[in-house]
């Protein structure tokens, strides 16, 4: 006993693999112009300044990160977590390298005014001849 009879689907009007391929052509579109933005390896309060201006980029610096003391580490080059003599021997390195090789410190609000003297010295010993240049929050003028 059938009720009611069922009635056959036709085939939809648009065609499915096509979109499919048009997808795949979007997304390979999207992953190739999308920027990432670089995450910090440490998270720091950086201090503030009224009278900052733009430098150099990263890639062209090298870096140094000083930490407040926390999971051991307190000096980073990069992203690289160094000790301060290993600091010392990589800024010899890039030095013997090229003397001009410019220096710039990100440096916690809370990190200790030592350790900051501290590399400020491992930058000088190693010879580098640029002036080292610090990073900061720009302020708001009030």
């Amino acid at each position: 006993m059938r009720f009611f009879e069922r009635k056959h689907r036709s085939p939809p009007p648009i065609i499915i693999v096509s979109l499919i391929d048009i997808l795949i052509v979007l997304l390979i579109f999207l992953m190739v112009t999308t920027t990432f933005k670089q995450q910090p390896a440490v998270k720091l309060t950086l201090p503030e300044s009224r009278e900052g201006r733009e430098g150099r980029s990263q890639s062209e610096t090298a870096v140094i990160t000083i930490a407040r003391e926390t999971n051991g580490s307190r000096f980073f080059i990069g992203e690289a977590p160094v000790t301060l003599a290993a600091l010392r021997t990589e800024l010899s390195a890039r030095a013997a390298k090229d003397p001009n090789t410019a220096v710039a410190i990100r440096s916690d609000r809370d990190a200790s005014v030592q350790d900051f003297l501290d590399v400020v010295e491992a930058v000088k010993a190693a010879g580098i001849r640029k002036p080292v240049s610090t990073f900061t929050k720009n302020a708001t003028k009030r």
